[in-house]
Protein backbone atom coordinates (compact mmCIF):
# COMPACT_ATOMS: atom_id res chain seq x y z
CA UNK A 1 0.00 0.00 0.00
CA UNK A 2 2.92 2.31 0.68
CA UNK A 3 4.46 1.90 -2.39
CA UNK A 4 1.45 2.73 -4.28
CA UNK A 5 1.19 6.36 -2.50
CA UNK A 6 4.84 6.68 -3.14
CA UNK A 7 4.45 5.98 -6.70
CA UNK A 8 1.19 8.13 -7.26
CA UNK A 9 3.34 11.24 -4.92
CA UNK A 10 5.51 11.12 -7.44
CA UNK A 11 3.37 10.74 -10.49
CA UNK A 12 1.54 13.98 -9.08
CA UNK A 13 5.28 15.60 -8.60
CA UNK A 14 6.22 15.30 -12.56
CA UNK A 15 2.38 16.35 -13.29
CA UNK A 16 3.39 19.64 -11.12
CA UNK A 17 7.01 19.71 -12.89
CA UNK A 18 5.73 19.91 -15.87
CA UNK A 19 2.77 21.70 -15.85
CA UNK A 20 1.69 23.31 -19.47
CA UNK A 21 3.36 21.11 -21.47
CA UNK A 22 1.01 18.56 -22.49
CA UNK A 23 2.27 14.61 -22.15
CA UNK A 24 2.31 13.28 -26.32
CA UNK A 25 0.84 9.47 -25.19
CA UNK A 26 2.58 6.84 -27.17
CA UNK A 27 0.29 5.19 -30.07
CA UNK A 28 1.21 1.62 -29.08
CA UNK A 29 -2.19 0.32 -31.20
CA UNK A 30 -2.84 2.05 -34.30
CA UNK A 31 -5.46 0.12 -35.21
CA UNK A 32 -7.84 1.54 -32.57
CA UNK A 33 -5.79 4.76 -32.20
CA UNK A 34 -7.09 5.62 -35.98
CA UNK A 35 -10.84 4.68 -34.86
CA UNK A 36 -10.82 7.27 -32.54
CA UNK A 37 -12.75 10.40 -33.39
CA UNK A 38 -10.99 12.74 -35.41
CA UNK A 39 -9.04 10.21 -36.87
CA UNK A 40 -11.37 9.42 -40.02
CA UNK A 41 -7.85 9.17 -42.05
CA UNK A 42 -3.90 8.49 -41.98
CA UNK A 43 -3.94 12.45 -43.33
CA UNK A 44 -5.73 14.19 -40.50
CA UNK A 45 -4.71 11.72 -37.67
CA UNK A 46 -1.02 13.08 -39.13
CA UNK A 47 -1.78 16.77 -39.09
CA UNK A 48 -3.32 16.57 -35.84
CA UNK A 49 0.57 14.75 -34.91
CA UNK A 50 2.14 17.93 -36.63
CA UNK A 51 0.15 19.98 -34.82
CA UNK A 52 0.98 18.70 -31.81
CA UNK A 53 4.57 18.67 -32.81
CA UNK A 54 4.60 22.46 -34.10
CA UNK A 55 3.36 23.04 -30.72
CA UNK A 56 6.52 21.12 -28.51
CA UNK A 57 8.53 23.18 -31.29
CA UNK A 58 6.88 26.50 -30.00
CA UNK A 59 7.33 25.98 -26.03
CA UNK A 60 10.92 24.97 -26.71
CA UNK A 61 12.08 28.14 -28.50
CA UNK A 62 10.37 30.07 -25.05
CA UNK A 63 12.29 27.84 -22.83
CA UNK A 64 15.02 28.20 -24.59
CA UNK A 65 14.92 31.88 -24.68
CA UNK A 66 14.05 31.99 -20.74
CA UNK A 67 17.00 29.65 -20.67
CA UNK A 68 19.39 32.13 -22.25
CA UNK A 69 18.27 35.36 -20.19
CA UNK A 70 19.43 32.99 -17.35
CA UNK A 71 21.92 32.08 -18.44
CA UNK A 72 23.49 35.66 -18.91
CA UNK A 73 21.22 36.79 -15.66
CA UNK A 74 23.21 34.55 -13.45
CA UNK A 75 26.77 35.94 -14.01
CA UNK A 76 25.71 39.35 -13.55
CA UNK A 77 24.30 38.11 -10.23
CA UNK A 78 27.33 36.49 -9.17
CA UNK A 79 29.59 39.91 -10.48
CA UNK A 80 27.50 42.02 -8.51
CA UNK A 81 27.64 40.18 -5.74
CA UNK A 82 31.42 39.69 -5.41
CA UNK A 83 31.64 43.45 -5.74
CA UNK A 84 29.38 44.29 -2.76
CA UNK A 85 31.47 41.56 -0.52
CA UNK A 86 34.52 43.45 -1.78
CA UNK A 87 32.59 46.85 -0.68
CA UNK A 88 31.40 45.70 2.76
CA UNK A 89 35.37 44.46 3.05
CA UNK A 90 36.17 48.52 2.74
CA UNK A 91 33.65 50.27 4.70
CA UNK A 92 35.13 50.05 7.94
CA UNK A 93 38.00 52.10 6.21
CA UNK A 94 38.39 55.51 5.90
CA UNK A 95 40.52 54.98 2.73
CA UNK A 96 38.54 54.94 -0.67
CA UNK A 97 38.27 52.72 -3.02
CA UNK A 98 39.86 53.13 -6.29
CA UNK A 99 38.16 51.65 -9.24
CA UNK A 100 37.31 51.95 -12.82
CA UNK A 101 33.80 52.66 -14.37
CA UNK A 102 32.41 50.98 -17.67
CA UNK A 103 31.14 54.21 -19.81
CA UNK A 104 30.56 52.41 -23.18
CA UNK A 105 31.78 49.19 -24.41
CA UNK A 106 35.78 49.66 -24.09
CA UNK A 107 35.34 52.81 -22.48
CA UNK A 108 36.22 52.98 -18.98
CA UNK A 109 36.56 56.17 -16.36
CA UNK A 110 38.81 56.01 -13.66
CA UNK A 111 37.24 56.28 -9.93
CA UNK A 112 37.57 56.96 -6.04
CA UNK A 113 34.94 55.67 -4.55
CA UNK A 114 34.86 56.67 -0.43
CA UNK A 115 33.58 54.28 1.67
CA UNK A 116 30.22 53.94 2.26
CA UNK A 117 27.77 51.44 3.75
CA UNK A 118 24.59 52.19 0.85
CA UNK A 119 24.36 50.94 -2.74
CA UNK A 120 22.11 51.22 -5.50
CA UNK A 121 20.66 48.50 -7.27
CA UNK A 122 19.22 48.49 -10.64
CA UNK A 123 16.01 46.34 -10.46
CA UNK A 124 14.89 46.85 -13.86
CA UNK A 125 12.10 48.67 -15.39
CA UNK A 126 13.57 51.60 -15.27
CA UNK A 127 13.55 51.19 -11.27
CA UNK A 128 16.95 51.68 -9.23
CA UNK A 129 17.00 51.37 -5.53
CA UNK A 130 19.10 52.41 -2.43
CA UNK A 131 19.85 49.37 0.15
CA UNK A 132 21.97 48.72 2.89
CA UNK A 133 25.17 46.87 1.51
CA UNK A 134 24.02 43.58 3.41
CA UNK A 135 20.00 43.93 2.40
CA UNK A 136 21.40 44.17 -0.95
CA UNK A 137 23.68 40.86 -0.42
CA UNK A 138 20.80 39.22 1.08
CA UNK A 139 18.43 40.73 -1.92
CA UNK A 140 21.05 39.42 -4.70
CA UNK A 141 21.84 35.66 -2.85
CA UNK A 142 18.06 35.18 -2.99
CA UNK A 143 18.13 36.26 -6.57
CA UNK A 144 20.45 34.36 -7.52
CA UNK A 145 19.31 31.07 -5.74
CA UNK A 146 16.43 31.73 -7.00
CA UNK A 147 17.07 31.74 -10.93
CA UNK A 148 19.70 28.95 -10.23
CA UNK A 149 16.63 27.21 -9.44
CA UNK A 150 14.85 28.56 -12.69
CA UNK A 151 17.47 26.97 -14.71
CA UNK A 152 17.56 23.60 -13.24
CA UNK A 153 13.42 23.66 -13.83
CA UNK A 154 13.89 24.63 -17.39
CA UNK A 155 16.30 22.36 -18.08
CA UNK A 156 14.35 19.48 -17.03
CA UNK A 157 11.88 20.40 -18.70
CA UNK A 158 13.37 20.53 -22.13
CA UNK A 159 14.74 17.09 -21.53
CA UNK A 160 10.78 16.50 -21.09
CA UNK A 161 9.72 18.61 -24.30
CA UNK A 162 12.97 15.90 -26.01
CA UNK A 163 10.76 13.22 -24.57
CA UNK A 164 7.58 14.58 -26.06
CA UNK A 165 9.19 14.98 -29.74
CA UNK A 166 10.71 11.24 -29.86
CA UNK A 167 6.92 10.01 -28.64
CA UNK A 168 5.19 12.27 -31.09
CA UNK A 169 7.71 11.27 -33.84
CA UNK A 170 7.43 8.05 -33.26
CA UNK A 171 3.67 7.97 -33.58
CA UNK A 172 3.55 9.88 -36.65
CA UNK A 173 5.94 7.38 -37.88
CA UNK A 174 3.37 4.48 -37.19
CA UNK A 175 0.59 6.14 -38.12
CA UNK A 176 2.31 6.60 -41.87
CA UNK A 177 3.58 3.29 -41.70
CA UNK A 178 0.20 1.48 -41.50
CA UNK A 179 -1.25 4.32 -43.72
CA UNK A 180 1.39 2.06 -46.41
CA UNK A 181 0.53 -1.26 -44.90
CA UNK A 182 -3.28 -0.36 -45.76
CA UNK A 183 -2.71 0.97 -49.11
CA UNK A 184 -0.77 -1.66 -50.06
CA UNK A 185 -3.38 -4.01 -49.03
CA UNK A 186 -5.85 -2.39 -51.03
CA UNK A 187 -3.57 -2.43 -54.29
CA UNK A 188 -2.92 -6.29 -53.62
CA UNK A 189 -6.70 -6.88 -53.43
CA UNK A 190 -7.73 -4.58 -56.62
CA UNK A 191 -4.93 -6.81 -58.03
CA UNK A 192 -6.19 -9.84 -57.42
CA UNK A 193 -9.64 -8.95 -58.16
CA UNK A 194 -8.95 -7.90 -61.58
CA UNK A 195 -6.65 -11.19 -62.45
Amino acid sequence: MAATIDNSNAVQATKRKHLGIPEAVFVEDVDSFMKQPGNETADSALRKLDEQYQKYKYMELNLSQKKLRLKSQIPQITQTLEILRHMQKKKETTVPMETHFLLADNVYCKASVPPTDKVCLWLGANVMLEYDIDEAQALLEKNLSTASRNLETLEDDLDFLRDQFTTTEVNMARVYNWDVKRRSKENLLKSADKS
